[in-house]
């Protein structure tokens, strides 16, 4: 196994910035001039945080991105973008169908200026504090104007308080474990593994406090960034030199989060199937709002258990609850980190994990007040070696379909795309069915990005 070489990886990919820099900014820029450009680009590896600098947890961090579109526009070689694979060329609106972002996700709806063409750059500025978030905010718009780009587009984002996201539930739970990091010995943040006598001599499996019949190790590197081995043991596809090595690919979608009509559904939802609101929202996520798994609490949160990041994931469903009596096998949770749901000991799952990044952005909807036609969300943001492998199938056939899962052609609500009435099923006895009419959550811009090692940065300066 490679150890992953910090100091030429982008600090927000092996480790992210949300607890300790929990206000963002993200600038969109498109290239005006293209040579004056690629030096912006190249000098850009200095100030870029690396993972090798974040480790140290800097008041603030600031990373790049550019999209196909944007290599294009600073007349990267031909030989090399046609490198790139086909998903990141294609970009995210040319493949909005597939998506599901269609109705009132399709790409006609979404924000001018996030609709991939103009989304060249993408320049991420995360700080502890607001103050020292728009003083970076400015430098790195200055240098953008002075570099040959124009500014086109500012998303602020931020975390919400008790780091819950507009639908009031904990979030930034369930991230990957990557083989050689920091939480390679949480339990529950990998893939799953059965538990044998001699298991306990592999030193990189940490056993599960809630279910002894199963361990978790961490994934392989090459997952989630290019140039190391991957899950089936060799190197991802990765695009030629000189970005073969440290860099990955980015999803970055702004998500619009209808808390009114979420609300109401869980009211209506309540009475139809006589439980309680809150029951029926942790049945919709699989999660109570702190964070309680319903594997493990099944009746009610646990607030000890939702503080313990340590414990709060380490889960499966195989054996614990594989008919979703628990999780219902509809959750969202369930749908997007399956574990070993699917059968294989999980091994279904490693292939598709991602890196989640994202922050909340708006206001939150006050307690009680009806729809204010506030813009407020969340932007998603996921990092992974494959964007068709990895985002794509967990979008496209474990949110928006729900086959897998044996529940037929049934949405997530509140990730899936939704173009009729989507079937809730609460399993029980008798079991409960709720009907979500649309998706409490609709796209409104996004692109797929290349987020570069600091080296392929350098190398702009030579193109």
């Amino acid at each position: 196994m490679s150890a992953l070489e910090r100091a030429d990886i982008q600090g927000n990919v092996v480790r992210g910035y949300g607890y300790g820099l929990g206000h963002a900014r993200y600038v969109v820029a498109r290239v005006r001039d293209p040579s004056a450009a690629r030096r912006w680009v190249a000098a850009q590896a200095e100030p870029v945080t690396t993972a090798l600098e974040w480790e140290t947890t800097p008041p603030s961090a600031y990373n790049l991105a550019l999209s196909f579109a944007g290599l294009r526009a600073l007349e990267v070689p031909g030989q090399i973008l046609e490198s790139f694979p086909a998903d990141f060329r294609e970009g995210m609106q040319a493949r909005s169908e597939r998506l599901g972002d269609v109705g009132p996700s399709a790409p006609a709806l979404w924000d001018e200026a996030l609709r991939g063409e103009g989304m060249h750059v993408v320049a991420t500025m995360h700080a502890a504090d607001a103050t020292t978030l728009e003083r970076e905010a400015a430098l790195v718009r200055e240098g953008l104007r002075a570099g040959g780009l124009d500014v086109v587009a500012e998303q602020p984002a931020g975390l919400l308080g008790g780091n819950r996201e507009h639908f009031g539930f904990t979030d930034g739970f369930g991230q990957p474990a990557i083989a050689g990091e920091a939480r390679e010995a949480v339990a529950g943040q990998g893939v799953p593994v059965r538990w044998w006598p001699w298991t306990g001599l592999r030193r990189e499996i940490k056993r599960s406090e809630s279910d002894r019949r199963v361990g978790w190790r961490a994934l392989a590197a090459g997952e989630f960034v290019l140039g190391y081995d991957d899950e089936d043991g060799g190197r991802p596809a990765a695009p030629a030199r000189p970005f073969q090595r440290n860099g990955t690919f980015m999803v970055w979608r702004k998500l619009r989060q209808d808390v009114a009509g979420f609300r109401a559904f869980l009211v209506e939802a309540a009475s139809s199937t006589g439980l309680d609101a809150d029951t029926v929202a942790a049945k919709l996520v699989g999660r109570w709002p702190d964070g309680s798994p319903l594997v493990l609490r099944p009746h009610g949160p646990d607030a000890a258990l939702g503080d313990d990041r340590a414990c709060v994931n380490d889960f499966a469903y195989a054996r614990a609850d594989p008919d979703g009596m628990r999780c219902p096998r509809g959750a969202h949770v369930r749908r997007t980190n399956p574990r070993d749901a699917l059968g294989w000991g999980g091994r279904l799952t490693a292939r598709h994990r991602i890196l989640r990044r994202g922050m909340p952005y708006g206001d939150p909807l006050a307690s009680g007040v009806g729809d204010d036609g506030a813009d407020r969300g969340l932007i998603f943001v996921c990092l992974q070696a494959s964007i068709e492998r990895q985002f794509e199938i967990v979008q496209t056939q474990w949110c928006n379909d729900g086959d897998a899962f044996g529940l037929g052609r049934a949405p997530d609500p509140l990730a899936g795309s939704v173009s009729g009435p989507a079937r809730v099923t609460i399993p029980g006895d008798p079991p409960r069915y709720a009907t979500a009419m649309a998706s409490f959550v609709s796209t409104r811009g996004g692109e797929y990005l290349f987020v570069p090692g600091i080296t392929s940065l350098r190398a702009f300066a030579e193109m």
